[in-house]
């Protein structure tokens, strides 16, 4: 019983991982402005949310009010970091847009160093450089194709930055209120957010064709989001941050496959030197814990 549910939990790890990487492809789909993709998917997954959260019986009322601000700086961050990322998915090529996109382990990392007020020791030194080196292999390689991929790669770097706030924030909150709960009252908070933005911008708002729309908010949100939560406690960290390189892995085959994006050697080279320090950095951030 026990290696069936291991065989089970690994299932769920690799396939929220799976569920997650479809998002840069369908985004591409919608057919509104990115932002306004990133508030639907927010804003249609939170009854959905809700009802787990309450199935669960996760504590939604009666949060203490530090606990709220908290939650709602992590939620602005979050739909920062959403709505940056599809506007880079549209610009860049999808296997660099989920890899930068997932950058905010590096990032603790080096918060950790600041906060620590030390140097990196050890594995923590080949990270570093094996991350500044694919960033700039990558970042090198779009520029060479065209400014527009340059720029959506800085979005995507934009987002991981964000998304690293978001986790800094609402670390001791989901242990508090609960992870279902949690991702209820950042939806509530991000989606108004996601949607003045879209409409400030000017963007393509209500679809014509809900498909996309709906497989983006099922398949990330609750698919994607739920397989993740239910999975992440249950492995170590250096099996999780492998697990996560089959996002760009996955993105990156869409990529060539549906949008004829061709990877060279140099373009693989720079994913696997950011890949590995996305690794890396998930291993060494999780151990000072």
């Amino acid at each position: 019983m026990a290696g069936a549910r291991i065989w089970l939990l690994l299932a769920a790890l690799l396939g929220g991982n799976f569920a997650l990487a479809l998002g840069p492809w369908l985004v591409r789909l919608t057919d509104t402005g990115p932002v306004s993709a990133a508030f639907w998917r927010m804003f249609l997954a939170l009854p959905f949310l809700a009802l787990l959260a309450l199935a669960t019986r996760q504590r939604m009322t009666g949060i203490p009010r530090t606990t709220l601000v908290l939650v709602a700086l992590g939620a602005i961050a979050l739909g920062l970091d959403l709505a940056s990322t599809h506007i880079g998915v549209a610009l860049t090529r999808l296997g660099n847009a989920t890899l930068f996109s997932n950058g905010g382990s590096i990032v603790l990392m080096f918060w950790g160093f600041i906060i620590a007020r030390s140097l990196p020791k050890g594995r923590e030194w080949l990270a570093i450089t094996c991350a500044l080196a694919g960033a700039g292999i990558m970042l090198g390689r779009s520029l060479e194709i065209s400014t527009g991929t340059f720029v959506g790669d800085l979005f995507c770097v934009f987002a991981g930055l964000c998304y690293a706030v978001y986790l800094l924030t609402l670390q001791n909150a989901r242990a508090a209120i609960g992870a279902w709960s949690l991702l209820v009252w950042v939806s509530i908070f991000a989606s108004p957010m996601l949607l003045v933005m879209a409409l400030a911008l000017g963007e393509p708002f209500w679809p014509t064709n809900w498909t996309p729309i709906l497989v983006l908010f099922v398949s990330s949100q609750l698919i994607g989001q739920g397989l993740m939560v239910y999975s992440l406690g249950h492995f170590p960290p250096l099996i999780i941050g492998l697990a996560l390189l089959t996002q760009p892995a996955i993105a990156a085959v869409i990529g060539w496959s549906v949008f004829g994006e061709v990877l060279t050697v140099l373009d693989i080279a720079g994913m696997l030197l950011l890949g590995s320090a996305l690794v890396v950095a998930r291993a060494s951030s999780a151990a000072k814990r």
